[in-house]
């Protein structure tokens, strides 16, 4: 992975909330990579993986606190101390949320206005987190625009929407110097290919391997702009060090611009992994966006943020890692 950064960070103290997940985890192994004074970790490994932590324990400024960003305590003693904070904690499930619309309150709005709270209390220098594209919800112009949203389509997408509201009074009200970004459908090495609510890429490919059902929902033309999760670890990396003012107090999307079919996607997949495993399609997935693009100009005006890696490339390096987890 290129270099995202060019200040000196070995000064500095990083919190990354949700670390031992998929994005949280690559974003702190990049700045142990790169020699940040402090990496602490808060996760209450519900959706984290002690084999991401592994990665990271190779590092002698790696901190880990386990914890639910829940509980105001945990979040205060996570913030002692730290300079940046990317918060990535969150449930993420659509379907998920459906299911279960309080536990992704309790977390993703709760927990949320939690780590803000503590965030000011330690006079943290910038906040930066995760919001999502589903945002969007039934906003049909493509591309996506930061400042054209619709009705949101699920409770996910709701906590979401409610995060970004909490983000803007926490900067007009307590001058927290903050920024979102609009995540579009993040795929990369250590994503979760197990359980009922795994993402697609992963899912694809542990089924084409292992020749067990792999589904797609409704006709698979829905389109998605998927983005390799470095570009996801460029934009967290130049948001926590921006020292553009005019940057703040603002959500980016955070994608390549570039629209794909799932079914185009199902293919590319097969492809690569040489195999002629047929998918069953099934009905449509409640919840989710037909179609998804991003216009990424305001990322790449404000932060300079450039995707490195498109989606072929990503997709390459992606198959690799899961045909050595699973050969």
């Amino acid at each position: 992975m290129q270099s995202f950064h060019t200040k000196d960070i070995s000064q500095n103290n990083f919190l990354i909330t949700g670390g031992a997940g998929f994005i949280g985890g690559h974003i702190a192994e990049y700045l142990l990579k790169n020699g940040a004074g402090k990496v602490r970790v808060l996760d209450n490994m519900v959706n984290g993986f002690e084999k991401n932590l592994d990665v990271l324990r190779k590092y002698s400024a790696f901190e880990f606190l386990e914890g639910d960003i829940r509980n105001e305590a945990i979040c205060q003693e996570a913030c002692t101390g730290i300079d940046y904070i990317s918060h990535q904690a969150a449930l993420g499930s659509v379907p998920r949320s459906i299911k279960e619309p309080v536990y992704f309150n309790e977390v993703n709005v709760g927990g949320f206005v939690n780590m803000l709270k503590a965030a000011v209390d330690n006079n943290v220098k910038q906040f930066v987190y995760a919001s999502s594209s589903s945002v969007y919800g039934d906003e049909p112009t493509l591309p996506k625009q930061e400042n054209r949203v619709g009705n949101c389509l699920s409770p996910y997408a709701a906590t979401k929407k409610t995060n970004e509201l909490y983000a803007q009074i926490f900067a007009d009200v307590y001058g927290l110097k903050i920024m979102g970004f609009r995540y579009f459908n993040i795929f990369g090495s250590r994503q979760d290919p197990d359980g009922p609510y795994a993402a697609v890429i992963p899912l694809f490919v542990k089924g084409i391997l292992s020749r067990t059902p792999v589904y797609i929902n409704g006709d698979g033309e829905q389109t998605r702009d998927f983005t390799f999760v470095d570009n996801a670890v460029q934009i967290n990396i130049k948001g926590m060090l921006s020292d553009q003012a005019d940057a703040l107090k603002k959500v980016y999307n955070v994608a390549v611009g570039e629209k794909f079919s799932v079914n185009y996607l199902y293919n590319a997949c097969r492809e690569q992994l040489q195999s002629d495993w047929q998918a069953t399609y099934r009905e449509p997935r409640a919840g989710d966006i037909r179609d998804s693009l991003a216009d990424i100009s305001l990322a790449q005006n404000l932060l300079d943020y450039q995707p490195t890696k498109k989606f072929e490339n990503g997709l390459a390096e992606t198959i690799e890692f899961f045909k050595y987890i699973y050969s």
